[in-house]
């Protein structure tokens, strides 16, 4: 307001003097009110961009909090993945170890399967052997037969001893003779000698009982098979059963007579076999 009066008593005063034509009066009067124009919109800008920098100072302050969270974060994860690649090194390293060790389980299983196979292959060639040597024999006096790996020749009383005697007969010897041919060529091959009896009780000044004759009656076999034919010693172990390992009904005769024999058992070695499935234990 006090600028308009000053504006107002100087233009009075010029015209009243006449200093000033009335031309150039209004010339300056138009640049004038043009200047107060621009300067109220120049202000006008000034305080729009004013508070544009103050948006942008806000942003810039919300990118840098922004940033330094992200900063944050990414440090974590950082380290998350350190952590997660020791442990990933780790399941690697025992991935690799659980691996090798199953190659290994599995080169000792194919192993094993071959030995076991082997050992099937020369249990069938054994009891074809047996079988073939023993052909002059009928069921009454021997019976050959393959039983868990092993091959089992049960050869009657009758055959080979007389009653209550553990003196081998002509025919029986004739049977061992046959037996012996197969084990001095498969020489490794175990044999186990096993007297059985029935159960009628025997009692004499030679025999104490059923199981002194059925041991007697095992050692008897053995001598001869190691020193009439030559078979070697350390093959062959000999054992009695007595009357506690009957195959049939001792309450008949047929049965008892069944349950008198000597059974020859015969089985190859299992020593590698043995020794494999030991060191993996």
């Amino acid at each position: 307001m006090k600028k308009t009066y000053l504006s107002l008593a100087f233009v009075f005063l010029a015209i009243s003097t006449g200093c000033v034509s009335k031309k150039k009066y209004l010339e300056a009067e138009n640049g004038r009110i043009e200047t107060i124009g621009r300067y109220n919109a120049l202000k006008e800008e000034l305080e729009h961009c004013q508070n544009d920098n103050d948006k942008y100072l806000q942003q810039i302050s919300d990118l840098k909090k922004d940033t330094t969270n992200m900063g944050r974060s990414l440090r974590n994860y950082q380290e998350m993945l350190s952590v997660n690649m020791g442990e990933q090194d780790k399941l690697n390293t025992l991935l690799s170890q659980k691996m090798n060790e199953l190659d290994e389980r599995e080169r000792t299983i194919n192993e094993l399967q071959t030995m076991i196979n082997q050992q099937s292959e020369k249990v069938k060639q054994l009891l074809n052997s047996v079988k073939e040597a023993l052909l002059g024999f009928n069921s009454e006096e021997l019976t050959v037969t393959e039983k868990n790996g092993k091959i089992y020749v049960a050869m009657s009383d009758k055959l080979l001893f007389q009653s209550g005697s553990a003196t081998v007969d002509k025919r029986g010897k004739e049977a061992l003779a046959k037996l012996a041919e197969v084990l001095n060529i498969q020489t490794d091959v175990d044999v186990y000698i096993e007297g059985h009896t029935d159960n009628k009780p025997i009692h004499t000044a030679k025999y104490a009982d059923n199981w002194d004759l059925s041991v007697i009656r095992a050692t008897s076999v053995v001598r001869i098979l190691t020193e009439e034919y030559k078979v070697n010693p350390l093959q062959i172990q000999p054992c009695g059963r007595g009357e506690f390992s009957p195959i049939a009904d001792n309450e008949t005769a047929e049965g008892r007579s069944k349950n008198r024999r000597t059974e020859i058992i015969m089985a190859p070695k299992l020593d590698k076999l043995l020794e494999m499935l030991n060191s993996n234990d």
